[in-house]
This record gives structure tokens, C-alpha cells and sequence, in this order.
């Protein structure tokens, strides 16, 4: 019974050992508070290869305050995720480097209400998503306006508004490109060209690309963005 007992406190032992080990490699730190959540799973998360990673998480059961950790290598977009008994996902996006994040929502309000504190990227990005507010209202405005004239069976109007939201479109990619090009210090800018802009021609991409700063050339999502363009220079020079 006393060699059980000392084999179970040799495990404990360890396993502290092991932990604290692993918390003195960690370099980031979320925390923050979700207010009025009474029970559910918080995850922070990274983009893979082809899924979606789990770097840490935390059961919340009555305690509306969290505390995460993970170990980053530089800048990158990461994501707190709350999973409830809803059938629902629910995320926040935002940009990490290394130290402490702190993220304060609330849980009716868990993407829409959060409010976020930590790396100058996420400042960047936080005045970015500001821009696009405006475009996302007159979309709507449009969506709606749409609505209403097909119930009408306004051709017209159909036709008209089409026009102006592919005008739309093409002024939202150019403030996003220029949003891009006055941010060449900022790892936020090569992110926008991958993520923001798809359809866009390579040729703004490549203005992005070579207005970046040598160190945001060399970051995680610089280094993304000069591979996509290097791989669509070599398709298009095989087919010629």
C-alpha cells in the first residue's frame, strides 16, 4: 500500500514537473472574462494545414474569468472559441504576438460584444474592420432595396442596383488594397491580400507584396503571400 502511495506521488511529482515545464515554454497568454456565462468550453485556435488546431482550452463552470495559453512563434491570427449546448459555433478573431491578449465579451453578444486589448496588429486590424463597416451597411442597404424589387417585379430597379453593387464591390477591394499598401509595416497587410481580396488580380497582390517591409516579408503570412505568388507566376508560365 505505501509503495502505491509513493508511486502515486512520484506520478503527481512528475507530472507538476512536466507542467510547469510546458507553462515556462508557453509565451502568449488570453485571458479576459465572458460575462453571464455560467457553463461551457473555451478553445483558443489556430488555422492548420487543413483543419482547425486546438492550442488550449478551458471547461468554465460557474467562473465567467479564463485564462489560456500557447506558445507562438510570431504575429498570427488565433481565435477564441466558445462552444455552448446550442448547436452553434462561436468565434473571435484576432490578431496575437507574443504576451498578454485580454479579450472581455459577453456571452449574448460573444463575436459582436468582445472587446479586445493586446498587440499592435490587432489595432491595426480593429481600424480595418472599422473601414468595412460602411461597405457591409450599404450592402445590406442594397440587399434589401434588391428584396423589395423583385417582390415588385422591377427589372429596372433590379438592373440598376446590380450595378451598383458590383460598383460597391470594386470600391470595397480598392480601399482594402490601398488599407493594405499604407500598412507595409504591419503583418495585418499581407493577411488582408491572402484572406480579403480573392478575386482580386494578382497584379495588386504583387504591388502589396513588393511594398511590404523586408521583416513583414519574412513573417508567417509575408512569407504565405510570396508563395501564392510565386506559384501562380509558374502556372501562368507553363501554359505560355
Amino acid at each position: 500500500m505505501t509503495s502505491f502511495k509513493n508511486l502515486i506521488y512520484t506520478a503527481f511529482i512528475i507530472s507538476l514537473f512536466f507542467s510547469c515545464e510546458n507553462d515556462s515554454d508557453t509565451n502568449f497568454i488570453l485571458k479576459g472574462n465572458v460575462k453571464n456565462l455560467k457553463k461551457g468550453v473555451l478553445y483558443l485556435q489556430k488555422d492548420g494545414k487543413s483543419t482547425i488546431i486546438n492550442l488550449d482550452s478551458v471547461v468554465v463552470k460557474g467562473e465567467p474569468n479564463f485564462e489560456l495559453k500557447a506558445n507562438i512563434e510570431e504575429p498570427v491570427l488565433l481565435y477564441l472559441k466558445l462552444q455552448k449546448n446550442d448547436g452553434q459555433e462561436h468565434y473571435i478573431p484576432f490578431f496575437a504576438d507574443k504576451g498578454i491578449t485580454e479579450i472581455n465579451t459577453t456571452l449574448k453578444g460573444f463575436s459582436s460584444a468582445a472587446k479586445i486589448k493586446g498587440s499592435k496588429q490587432q489595432v491595426v486590424l480593429e481600424a480595418y474592420q472599422e473601414l468595412m463597416t460602411d461597405f457591409k451597411n450599404k450592402n445590406l442597404d442594397l440587399l434589401k432595396a434588391n428584396f423589395e424589387a423583385v417582390k415588385r417585379k422591377d427589372t429596372t430597379t433590379t438592373d440598376s442596383l446590380y450595378k451598383q453593387s458590383e460598383r460597391l464591390l470594386r470600391l470595397k477591394y480598392a480601399s482594402i488594397i490601398n488599407y493594405a499598401l499604407n500598412n507595409k509595416d504591419s503583418e495585418v497587410a499581407p493577411y488582408l491580400a491572402l484572406y480579403e481580396i480573392p478575386n482580386t488580380s494578382a497584379k495588386y497582390l504583387d504591388s502589396i507584396y513588393n511594398n511590404l517591409k523586408p521583416d513583414i516579408k519574412a513573417s508567417f503570412y509575408g512569407k504565405k503571400l510570396g508563395k501564392v505568388l510565386s506559384d501562380f507566376k509558374i502556372a501562368q508560365d507553363s501554359i505560355k
